[in-house]
C-alpha cells in the first residue's frame, strides 16, 4: 500500500487518518451492505490507473494548459479590487476541450499560501482531484502540479481551488467540454459566470470566516432575509417569502458580478435577432443562489450540470452555489438585460444581450420574468439516454445536515463536523442511494466529488446532478453508481458552511 501514497503524491499522515476513520464504520451505518471491506482504496490505487487507461482512447487529442494563480488588482467596472486569480483574469481564462480528450494543466502557485485545483463536476481519475490532504498534498507558493486526465462527459463545469475559502476571491474559471455528436442545436454561445464579491473590498473571505466562528449568523440582510428588497431584491414568484427559505445565505455581499463585471458596467453579448442563443450558466459564487431572467424572453433548459434534461420553458431559473444550468433562447430584436437577482439578499447581477440598436437599461432593472414562473431542479427530468437503469439501492447513506449549537459557527454532517468525520464505505459497482436530511432553517447545495448522480423523483426520474439544494427541513435522495474508485469529498457548496465543518467523505473500499 505504501506505493500507492508515493503515486497519489498524498502524505501518509493523511491518509492514515482516513484508514483510521474506516476502521470505525460498521454495517450498521448503512443498508445493504455485500461485505464488512475497511480496507480504503487510495488514489494512487492501481484501481484507479487502470479505469484512467480505459478512459483514453489510443491517440486522445491532449490538451495542454498552463494556470498561474497569482495575486492582481482587477477591474469589476469603475471599483478596483487586488484580489488573487488565474493569470490575471477574473473568472480565469476559459477552457475548452471535447468529450474524450485529455487535459493537461500545470499549474504555478504565485500566491502566498497552499492552493490546489478542483475540477468541478468533472469525474476524473481519484489522484487529480484537487483537494489536499485526501487526493494530494497542497501545492506550495512556489511549486508546481501537473494535472493530467481524460475528459469523460461533455457538458458545462468549472474550476477553482479546494483550499480554505480561496473560492470566494478570484481564483475560478470555466471549463466547457463539446460533445462533437450535438451540432445544430443551437446558432451561438455564452459562458456566464456568476459570483458574490467582498475581497478587496471588505476585509476578505478569510476574516468573514474568522468573525464567523467568533460571532455566530446575524441577520444582515437588512432584517429582511429571504424577503423582498424594492428592485434590488427579490422573493420568489409573486413576491412571496424564497423557496429557499428565511435564511439564503450568511454573508452580506457588497457586490454581484457576471463574468467579472458590476452590473453597474456590463459586459455585453451581441447576437442577432432571431438566433438560438445558448447560454451556460455558471454559479461560482460563496454564499448566494441566484434567480436568473433574460427580459423579454422565456428559457428553455436543456441541461444541469453537464447532462441533458427533457427541454423545460421557464420564466426565470433559481441555481445554487457550484450549480451549472445550460437555457436556450430565441431572441428577439433590442438590448435585453441577463438579471441574476441575489436570492433573499440585496443586489443584483446583470449582462446585457444585444441583437440591435436601443438603450442599455440601468443596473437596478427588474425584468418581469424574475417575477415569473421560477424553475427549480425538482422540476426537471433527465433525458432517456442518461437516465441510471431503475433498480433499488445496494447502499444506503443517510446524510443529516446540521449545526452544533455549543459553538458560534460548526456545521456537521451527521452530527459531525469534517475534523471528526467517519467515512462512509462504498464499493465498486454499487447503486449508492444519498438520503440528505436537512434539519437545519438554511438551504445547502450539497455536491459530491468525481461522480453525476441522479435525484430520485416521484412518478419520473430526476435529472442527472453532482450538486443539489437540500431545502431548509427537507429531505432529498439521489442515486449514483460506483464506478469511479477512490476517495471523495461530499460537502456543502456554500463555502462557509463547508469549511466550517459541513464535509465528509465517500471512501471505496475493498
Amino acid at each position: 500500500m505504501s506505493a500507492g501514497f508515493r503515486r497519489s503524491g498524498m502524505s501518509r499522515r493523511g491518509f492514515l487518518g482516513l484508514g483510521a476513520g474506516l476502521a470505525a464504520v460498521g454495517v450498521a451505518q448503512a443498508c445493504g451492505v455485500r461485505s464488512a471491506a475497511s480496507s480504503p482504496v487510495g488514489p494512487g490505487s492501481p484501481q484507479v490507473a487502470e479505469l484512467e487507461r480505459t478512459r483514453r482512447a489510443a491517440g486522445a487529442r491532449v490538451v495542454d494548459v498552463p494556470l498561474r494563480a497569482k495575486q492582481a488588482t482587477v477591474d469589476l467596472g469603475g471599483v478596483q479590487v487586488p484580489t488573487w486569480v488565474f493569470d490575471d483574469r477574473l473568472p480565469g481564462p476559459e477552457i475548452r476541450l471535447r468529450r474524450g480528450d485529455v487535459l493537461r494543466a500545470r499549474l504555478s502557485n504565485e500566491v502566498s499560501e497552499d492552493t490546489s485545483v478542483h475540477w468541478h463536476g468533472i469525474a476524473m481519475r481519484n489522484d487529480m482531484d484537487g483537494v489536499p490532504g485526501l487526493t494530494q498534498d497542497p501545492v506550495r507558493p512556489g511549486s508546481t502540479f501537473t494535472y493530467e486526465f481524460a475528459v469523460p462527459h461533455a457538458g458545462t463545469y468549472f474550476f477553482h481551488p479546494h483550499v480554505g475559502v480561496q473560492l470566494d476571491r478570484g481564483l475560478y474559471a470555466p471549463l466547457i467540454v463539446e460533445d462533437p455528436d450535438e451540432p445544430g442545436r443551437y446558432d451561438a454561445e455564452a459562458v456566464i459566470v456568476l459570483d458574490d464579491w467582498l475581497d478587496g473590498v471588505t476585509a476578505g473571505p478569510d476574516a468573514k470566516l474568522a468573525e464567523l466562528r467568533r460571532d455566530g449568523m446575524k441577520m444582515d440582510h437588512g432584517g429582511m432575509s429571504g424577503m423582498g428588497h424594492g428592485d434590488m431584491g427579490h422573493g420568489s414568484a409573486g413576491g412571496g417569502a424564497s423557496p429557499l427559505g428565511a435564511d439564503a445565505g450568511d454573508v452580506d455581499y457588497p457586490h454581484y458580478l457576471v463574468n467579472g463585471r458590476l452590473a453597474t458596467a456590463p459586459e455585453t453579448v451581441p447576437a442577432k435577432p432571431g438566433q438560438r442563443l445558448r447560454l451556460r450558466l455558471i454559479n461560482a459564487a460563496g454564499d448566494t443562489a441566484f434567480r436568473v431572467a433574460l427580459g423579454g424572453h422565456r428559457m428553455t433548459v436543456t441541461d444541469t450540470d453537464g447532462f441533458p434534461v427533457e427541454p423545460v420553458e421557464a420564466d426565470s431559473l433559481l441555481i445554487g452555489m457550484g450549480e451549472r444550468y445550460d437555457v436556450v433562447v430565441t431572441l428577439g430584436d433590442g438590448v435585453f438585460p441577463l438579471v441574476a437577482s441575489a436570492e433573499g439578499k440585496q443586489g443584483q447581477a446583470m449582462a446585457l444581450i444585444r441583437t440591435g440598436a436601443g438603450a442599455a437599461p440601468p443596473a437596478d432593472v427588474r425584468p418581469r420574468e424574475l417575477d415569473g414562473g421560477l424553475l427549480m431542479a425538482d422540476a426537471l427530468s433527465a433525458a432517456a439516454p442518461v437516465r441510471l437503469a431503475a433498480g433499488q439501492p445496494d447502499r444506503t447513506h443517510t446524510v443529516e445536515l446540521g449545526m452544533d449549537m455549543s459553538q458560534p459557527y460548526r456545521w456537521t454532517l451527521n452530527g459531525k463536523a469534517f475534523d471528526e468525520h467517519v467515512p462512509m464505505p462504498v464499493q465498486q459497482g454499487e447503486r449508492v442511494r444519498l438520503r440528505f436530511v436537512n434539519k437545519t432553517m438554511m438551504f445547502h447545495p450539497m455536491h459530491l466529488h468525481g461522480h453525476t448522480f441522479q435525484v430520485v423523483g416521484g412518478q419520473r426520474p430526476g435529472p442527472r446532478k453532482d450538486t443539489t439544494s437540500v431545502l431548509p427541513m427537507q429531505t432529498v435522495e439521489v442515486d449514483f453508481v460506483a464506478d469511479n474508485p477512490g476517495q471523495w469529498m461530499l460537502h456543502c457548496h456554500n463555502i462557509y458552511h463547508g469549511e466550517a465543518g459541513m464535509m465528509t467523505t465517500v471512501s471505496y473500499v475493498e
